[in-house]
């Protein structure tokens, strides 16, 4: 990195929105390079588990490199094995190797947010239990208003808090302006560990409509189900999870498999997770003094590589704010920067719900094909190529090295 690039800090109090996995990413480079870091999370400590998340390609792994999380990230990858796809009556099609689905490396969302909490607890302020209610903008600062805490003033503030932003809302607009609604659900919540899977997972695939059920942790006690089903855009309430039950109750109905099984362990779940695959579209990812980042600004609920993407996006803020100083050419040199990488990331997950829930038994078994010869020997290079193209689709600028502990790590 270039310490000659670094101009004097402006700017130099932040507030984050978010502290999963963009937000706390870019705390890291900005407390590294000297900044005063707050971030502020709604929910009231580090949310665990969740989905795994892979990282894929050079992009992605330069940036954690220096960042000093490569390897760690790799002592806590779930060392996914196979994943076998079954036929509406639940007989076994074929089995995909660990790669399809895992890249090079994959963690649980959660562990990797404790990682990231690890390596910034101590120069970061976090503020857990608490939202943004208003953002008043003036030519230096924005006052910040807080459903629990007092007002406080920023230079800059960031909105890392996802596909459904908080601080986008506020500074944006209502979201219906820029949720792009990709004709499907997805849902996810764990469950007894029924088919004593290791390390493994069975996909079950009926017209619209799939459900795995998956083991990632070698836990022989729990498994995680997922449902991907196709539908017109929902009206429910995002709070209502019984609502959200009875939904995937009704989807799910009649089908065969483990299915019964799996809706009978979601009546006494408390962890589902329940979202439409959709997208962010925005032409700008900033507005005055606040700037979006991740999900918030252009995620896609699957397929688009969210995770690398906003760890990636994350080192481009933090170098352009310290490259220019001035927020105002630092923004513009972010969304320069990562526009084209972020729309062919969004682009890789247009076809993710149809994909993995085809809408019909012809289309099932037109995908079955097209997994067969993406794993075949022939291809296995070339599929290997085409994973990681839109995940390395972007030039890593050579950022000036941050003064911080993590200096050397960071220079890697």
């Amino acid at each position: 990195m270039n310490e000659n690039l670094r101009k004097p800090l402006q700017n130099r109090t932040v507030l984050i929105s978010g502290a999963s996995i963009a937000g706390p990413a870019l705390a890291y480079w900005l407390s590294e390079y000297g900044y005063k870091v707050t971030v502020v999370e709604k929910a009231p400590a580090l949310r665990e588990g969740g989905f795994a998340v892979d990282f894929r390609g050079d992009a992605h792994r330069t940036v954690l490199q220096r960042m000093g999380i490569w390897d760690e990230i790799h002592q806590r990858q779930t060392h996914m094995g196979g994943q076998t796809l079954l036929d509406a009556n639940g007989a076994e099609q074929m089995t995909l190797p660990p790669a399809f689905m895992s890249g090079d490396v994959e963690i649980f969302r959660g562990d990797l947010s404790k990682i990231l909490h690890e390596r910034t607890k101590d120069s970061v302020e976090y503020v857990f239990g608490d939202s943004i209610t208003a953002l008043d903008e003036t030519e230096d600062e924005v006052l910040v208003s807080f459903e629990r805490s007092a007002p406080r003033t920023f230079d800059l503030v960031v909105g890392a808090d996802g596909l459904h932003s908080n601080v986008r809302r506020l500074a944006f607009g209502d979201e219906s302006q820029f949720l792009r609604h990709l004709g499907y659900y997805v849902a996810g919540f764990s469950a007894p560990n029924h088919l004593g899977l290791d390390r493994s997972a069975s996909w079950f695939n009926a017209p619209g409509r799939a459900m795995s059920v998956s083991n990632y942790d070698g836990d022989p006690d729990r498994a995680g189900v997922s449902m991907v089903f196709e539908s017109e855009q929902l009206t429910y309430d995002r709070r209502d999870t019984e609502q959200q039950k009875r939904i995937l109750t009704e989807k799910y109905a009649g089908l065969g498999w483990e299915v019964p099984r799996a809706l009978a362990d979601l009546g006494n779940t408390d962890d589902l997770y329940f979202d439409a695959i959709a997208q962010i579209h925005l032409e700008r990812y900033s507005k005055g003094r606040v700037v979006l980042l991740g999900d918030a600004g252009y995620g896609a609920t699957m397929g688009g590589m969210g995770t690398g993407l906003a760890i990636v996006c994350a080192y481009v803020l933090a170098g352009e704010l310290v490259t220019h100083g001035d927020h105002r050419t630092a923004f513009a040199g972010y969304e320069a920067g990562i526009r084209k990488y972020a729309k062919g990331c969004q682009k890789t997950a247009n076809g993710a719900g149809g994909f993995l829930a085809p809408a019909t038994e012809k289309k099932i078994r037109s995908r079955n094909r097209t997994y067969r010869m993406l794993c075949s020997r022939l291809m296995s290079g070339i599929f290997a190529k085409l994973t990681v193209k839109a995940a390395n689709n972007i030039e890593l600028k050579d950022y000036p090295a941050p003064e911080g502990r993590a200096a050397g790590a960071a220079a890697a």
